[in-house]
């Protein structure tokens, strides 16, 4: 407002500082108990926010700084291709299965084969019913799925037990912060919600690029796919004068070259210095990898290197294709 009083138009008055804060500031409660933030410009702000509405808790801002990616140190990657796919497993080997059209969502619960089904069939439908509300109000909120919901529970003979459902699953949305409305369950045992839609619903693609051929069509060998990477080591090290850097690789690829007492790994530091390291990440595809320097900045290799193989291939499929068509 003092601001205002002096200002000329146009002028910027207030502003946020960030995406960051904004959503701490609209979920932060007394239960947290720390926020792990991997970008120093980032952890700053948060840090004195926090300071500022609850100075008490500002130690449980922390800077994260491993190499380790903080999704993978957390084990986030694993829940993000595994949670938002079609199909999502919950406690007892039940499930659910979400398909989402222009429209509505429609969300199928399925028992699946549980290790501790009860012999009661009423009972079991029960106790699988509850748990998959649980789950659903979660989707909910995590995919922010909005407009008209149908959810096919399984279905349960005694009205109380629907009953029982109705209420639990009004409870396990009480906490959702979207408008949303609840109605009984129908005699086919179908649930209606209709939640607010405040933006379009969360599509995730869980679904990785093919390992083999990343999805040009072409493979590569993969036995060859370590001397490839040791190919990248050495142009790094002897011809771009970089020793101090992380490579990232997929875990199954990080395994095998750490694998045994005298390992590739080991053979490479050996020869190209222990600057140096290799390290998993879960977001990369199998024959994949990626390269980041000492001061956390991205090389890539690809523009260096590869691209002018793959123009080279190129350049001489069309001379191939030319003389083909001259004679």
């Amino acid at each position: 407002m003092a601001k205002a009083k002096n200002a000329s138009a146009p002028t910027l008055l207030y502003e946020e500082e960030s995406r960051a804060v904004g959503e701490i500031r609209d979920i932060f409660n007394p239960d947290f108990e720390s926020i792990h933030v991997n970008d120093a410009q980032v952890f700053e702000q948060i840090q004195s926010y926090v300071n500022l509405i609850a100075p008490d808790r500002s130690e449980i801002v922390k800077l994260y700084s491993d190499d380790l990616p903080i999704f993978d140190k957390f084990s986030i990657t694993r829940q993000i291709k595994s949670s938002f796919g079609k199909t999502v497993s919950f406690k007892s080997g039940a499930y659910i299965i979400i398909e989402s059209t222009e429209a509505l969502h429609v969300i199928d619960v399925n028992s699946g084969n549980r290790s501790k089904a009860s012999t009661d069939q009423e009972s079991n439908a029960l106790n699988v019913n509850l748990l998959a509300a649980d789950e659903i109000a979660r989707q909910l909120r995590l995919r922010d799925m909005g407009g008209i919901i149908v959810i096919d529970f399984i279905d349960m003979a005694k009205a109380e037990h629907r009953q029982e459902l109705y209420q639990h699953m009004k409870a396990v949305m009480s906490k959702d912060r979207a408008r949303h409305n609840i109605l009984p369950l129908s005699k086919f045992g179908l649930m209606q919600i209709t939640r607010q839609r405040v933006r379009p619903a969360l599509d995730i693609v869980t679904a990785e690029t093919c390992p083999s051929c990343g999805g040009k069509g072409e493979i590569q060998p993969s036995l060859l796919f370590t001397d490839k990477l040791k190919d990248k080591i050495d142009y790094l090290v002897n011809s771009l004068k970089v020793s101090s850097f992380i490579m990232y690789v997929h875990p199954f690829v990080d395994a095998y070259l750490k694998k045994g007492l005298i390992s590739e790994y080991w053979k490479w530091r050996r020869e190209y210095g222990r600057k140096f390291r290799i390290r998993p990440d879960q977001s990369l595809a199998y024959l994949d990898y990626r390269v980041i320097d000492k001061d956390k900045n991205e090389i890539d290799l690809k523009e260096e290197k590869d691209i002018n193989s793959a123009s080279t291939k190129k350049e001489r499929r069309s001379r191939k294709h030319k003389e083909e068509d001259e004679s």
